[in-house]
């Protein structure tokens, strides 16, 4: 995950731990409520806008994912630090795989049979609430390797990047044909039958993110540059966002709730990215433009995002194990009383992680 892919403390961009917080407790907020109901519970304004809203946090979380290793990693390829940092990517990658298998058990154990689980344990199927530990630990595996060509790239070459890429993964999901390999079709450009994220179909927007980081790194101490860069950002989201009002027309409402849903999200399709890629760039510009002073005032966001791991494995231990398990919650709350819970669980992860590195702190 990529809250230990950020600077040293002194030089955290807190802009990227609000981003990521932000992303992180969107999607707490759709795992509570979506853990505790099926979607036939919700009322229509827990469709729209509340659980529509969440959808922007894949693209968001995918993005971040680029900027921190732009801001932490880019600028050391070429240097005597990169083996050590690249060590600590592979490894950071196993540590991933670990509690995706993990979380694996923890989320299907109780409503799966094990024959069920076990098929996920080796590949042949896949979670749905924990899937996007098995995308950030895949790719935590290989891109170490990768990175070092990034700043090597010509520059008008890694603008063009996150289109190349979307052009590659349109190919690759077209003309290959994986015959009844659908789990490695998933791995790699994602199917219709397995809720997983491909790594060449999101590729586009951890390159995305990639040049986001790098223009923030060199915007971070002059205002100017970093109020523009976000204008640009807010401004494109916005501009995706209002081709998704257009097409939809005088459907909105109904595209929206399809939207929160989930239609259209895997594989990703044209309209579910319009607003996902939407909404993750104008919150992206806008955690951006405040900076410092907004992180603070959404302290326990920006906190979530300083350790977005431990706040995925924590939210998903509450959900599953206390809620659903031991207190026996599972379609037996009101949607008021789930959104209510998880609001709370949103709050209760800032303090978990507050309190944990606290005590890591003294020991």
């Amino acid at each position: 995950m990529p809250e230990t892919l950020s600077a040293a403390p002194a030089q955290r961009i807190q802009a990227i731990d609000l981003a990521r917080g932000l992303a992180v407790c969107l999607m707490i907020l759709s795992h509570g409520v979506n853990g505790l109901l099926d979607f036939d519970q919700f009322t229509s304004w827990g469709l729209v806008p509340v659980h529509a809203t969440t959808k922007i946090a894949s693209s968001l979380f995918i993005m971040v994912f680029g900027i921190a290793l732009a801001v932490a990693f880019v600028p050391h390829t070429g240097d005597a630090e990169w083996p050590r940092r690249r060590h600590k990517l592979l490894l950071r990658g196993v540590l991933v795989l670990f509690w995706y298998k993990l979380l694996t058990i923890v989320e299907m154990a109780p409503t799966h049979p094990p024959g069920e689980v076990l098929d996920a344990l080796l590949y042949r199927r896949f979670p749905s609430y924990v899937e996007i530990l098995g995308f950030y630990a895949i790719a935590l595996l290989w891109m170490p390797f990768a990175l070092p060509l990034w700043p090597r790239l010509p520059r008008a070459l890694r603008v063009a990047s996150p289109l190349l890429a979307l052009l590659l993964a349109w190919l690759v999901a077209r003309l290959v044909d994986f015959g009844t390999h659908h789990q490695l079709q998933a791995l790699l450009v994602e199917h219709e039958d397995h809720y997983t994220w491909g790594q060449l179909s999101r590729l586009p927007l951890v390159l995305l993110g990639l040049l986001i980081g790098g223009w923030l790194l060199d915007a971070r101490d002059r205002t100017g540059a970093r109020l523009r860069l976000a204008a640009l950002l807010a401004a494109a989201g916005a501009l995706l966002l209002l081709a998704f009002a257009i097409d939809a027309g005088p459907a909105l409402v109904e595209r929206l709730e399809a939207i929160a849903r989930n239609a259209g999200k895997h594989p990703p399709e044209l309209r579910f990215m319009l607003f996902s890629l939407g909404g993750a760039l104008l919150a992206l510009g806008i955690a951006i433009a405040g900076g410092e002073g907004l992180a603070r005032l959404l302290a326990p966001v920006t906190v979530v995002g300083t350790d977005a791991l431990k706040a995925f494995v924590f939210h998903i231990f509450v959900i599953f194990v206390l809620l659903r398990w031991l207190l026996g919650y599972l379609h037996a709350v009101s949607y008021m009383h789930a959104l209510l819970l998880t609001l709370a669980l949103i709050l209760a992860t800032a303090a978990w992680i507050k309190l944990t590195s606290w005590v890591h702190a003294r020991a």
